[in-house]
């Protein structure tokens, strides 16, 4: 990215930065496009933000004129199409690992945009919307496949006064590569010693049990379709397909809710220096009031482009993005907006 791309970054709350004369581009196959003068831009990547990338792309639009279509094919399809450069852009719930790093030759900048809830969701008619209480330990065991019906004493302990009806757990996980699995492994990772060692924490793994679906969009409909089933999606694909999520016990022994003020209390903890590149995680972070299954998600830019005005037309959206307004719209769908501390942290770290 040349100087002139970094102190447009730089400024991005504050002013817009080498803008063009914007005319919308027309609608592509696969990867989403957006067109600032000459320059179209390609990306795709994360369900977990959809819907908000989603709102933001259409929002811009109305008032650029400029046309964003996000294709939402999951981190991992996101994070090879960049490695590739089929794609100008991706995007990512989990970030990119140092040898991914690698494969760019460094050439990437993890960009947070919002924060998000991974919940573990349900279809058991029979308990009304009354929301059932876990802790790490039962959820790693129920996708291990060692808890097999709700009835079990576990469960029940956690539940008091709730009649679990005695049926088989129907388990239901991604198929493809995810950042909203990343982010469910590597909370498990974190509680479960037999988790870490037996499945690990990645964007994909060999589950011990359970039928796959692709996308956030596919285990929703796989919980809904089924009665008895458990996944685990981001918070809005639960509250807008009207099923209920679980509150999780936490670091401090609390049984938390998924809500915007628990999500930005695990966010709070977060250790971000001067020198960062936003690869964090704060899954079962310290905090009473801290939501244990939290998460950044990222846009995945390059440091240096070949191609100014393609720099350009992104980084105009990125101005854009971080600005108050369109921050608030997160919190309409359930996303947690960053903290001005981060915002500012980005605006010092690719300022010079």
């Amino acid at each position: 990215m040349s100087r002139a791309t970094l102190l447009c970054l730089s400024s991005i709350a504050l002013v817009a930065c080498g803008r063009n004369d914007r005319s919308p581009a027309g609608d592509r196959k696969g990867a989403g496009s957006a067109t600032v003068g000459s320059a179209a831009l390609t990306g795709a990547g994360a369900t977990f933000p959809a819907p908000i990338y989603t709102k933001w792309f259409d929002t811009y639009a109305r008032e650029t004129s400029v046309r964003i279509n996000y294709q939402s094919i999951g981190s991992g399809g996101g994070i090879r199409q960049f490695t590739e450069g089929t794609v100008d852009f991706g995007a990512t719930d989990a970030p990119m690992t140092d040898e991914q790093v690698a494969a760019v030759k460094g050439n990437v900048l993890h960009v947070p945009t919002v924060l998000g809830a991974v919940v573990a969701t349900y279809n058991l008619p029979s308990l009304g919307k009354a929301p059932l209480r876990f802790d790490g330990a039962t959820v790693a065991d129920i996708f291990l496949g060692r808890i097999r019906r709700w009835s079990d004493r576990r469960l029940a302990a956690l539940n008091p006064g709730v009649s679990l009806p005695d049926q088989d757990i129907i388990v239901v996980h991604r198929s493809d590569g995810s950042g909203t699995t990343y982010i469910f492994t590597d909370y498990l990772s974190k509680i479960s010693p037999e988790w870490k060692t037996t499945v690990g924490r990645a964007t994909s793994v060999n589950w011990p049990t359970g039928l796959g679906g692709k996308g956030n969009e596919g285990v929703t409909q796989q919980v809904r379709q089924t009665e008895g089933a458990i996944g685990y999606v981001e918070l809005i694909y639960a509250i807008s397909n009207g099923l209920p999520a679980a509150l999780i016990k936490n670091a401090d022994g609390v049984f938390v809710e998924p809500s915007l003020e628990s999500v930005s209390a695990a966010a709070s903890g977060a250790r971000l220096g001067a020198d960062t590149d936003f690869r964090v995680s704060i899954t079962n972070p310290p905090g009473r009031d801290a939501y244990p299954l939290s998460s950044f998600t990222w846009l995945l830019v390059h440091k240096e482009s070949p191609d100014s005005a393609k720099a350009r037309a992104l980084h105009s959206f990125l101005i854009w993005m971080f600005k108050p307004e369109a921050q608030r719209m997160a919190a309409d769908l359930h996303y947690a907006p960053l903290p001005v501390s981060v915002i500012e942290l980005i605006q010092r770290r690719f300022g010079s």
